[in-house]
């Protein structure tokens, strides 16, 4: 059969353009807590530029985001601030175990509107209540996120959370809490080491002892039935000394194998 030159180079043009097309990129997309924003943005540019991938990140309060996953949320990778709701995950069967990594941990402290606030001794007898007034204490949910739920172990740990309870400002995750405290909102909150580093409208005024509340770790995981080449190369990355640098760097306490 005769091809015309012009419908032979046309269709030499299909062929090469088939053979040298990169293979189309696979959507990661990762729920993650909302204090690792910062981070997490960085280190999914940077995963992005060496690997054919990409990487769509949602953030929100551990709890909203592992709610939204029990329901069939599309989430393919999960990283919590807190141990507690991916072991809820795990035992209803939504988390691939052998997936499973502490990526980071953190650390609680008390911030103040302004850049230059003077520093608070914390103990049994500070008056933060005094401190307060008639405004309030910035805090992630109390009851549900986890940067709430430790910042009231850490307030009890010191006896002061009878006192403050009714003073208590409580925001759906922990960077509305920081972004209370930096509009003026609120004089005071509670929110992690990092979120105060990523601020600079807001100063730490105290750091909580790691003996006040449960410790903060960042773990990982592959969502089941969704697991992948490519999460799992995500996942490794995670794990990388390039992803680690960034997390050092931005406060974040570095996990030990």
């Amino acid at each position: 059969m005769f091809i015309p030159p012009r419908a032979a180079l046309c269709i030499l043009a299909c062929v090469l353009a088939l053979v040298t097309t990169p293979a189309r990129a696979d959507r990661i997309t990762v729920f993650a807590a909302a204090s690792l924003r910062t981070a997490l943005e960085e280190i999914a540019a940077d995963f992005e530029k060496g690997h054919p991938h990409e990487i769509l990140l949602s953030f929100a309060g551990s709890s909203v985001l592992a709610r939204q996953i029990s329901l069939g949320a599309p989430a393919q990778v999960f990283v919590s601030a807190s141990q507690d709701w991916m072991d809820h995950l795990e035992a209803q069967g939504f988390a691939e175990r052998d997936t499973r990594f502490d990526l980071a941990g953190n650390r609680l402290v008390l911030i103040a509107a302004g850049s230059s606030a003077p520093g608070i001794r914390l103990n049994h007898d500070t008056d933060l209540a005094g401190m307060i007034g008639d405004r309030r204490l910035a805090m992630a949910l109390v009851d549900a996120v986890p940067a709430g739920v430790y910042g009231k172990e850490a307030l009890a740990h010191f006896g002061l959370w009878d006192t403050l309870a009714p003073r208590v400002a409580q925001t759906d995750n922990v960077r509305a809490a920081l972004a209370l405290v930096a509009a003026g909102a609120a004089p005071f909150g509670i929110v992690y080491a990092t979120d105060a580093l990523a601020e600079p409208r807001v100063s730490v005024v105290a750091t909580f002892p790691e003996e006040s509340h449960t410790p903060v770790i960042y773990p990982a995981v592959a969502v089941t039935d969704r697991d992948s080449a490519a999460v799992r190369s995500f996942l490794d990355y995670l794990r990388s000394p390039q992803a680690d640098k960034i997390l050092t760097r931005l406060g974040f306490v570095a996990m030990t194998e």
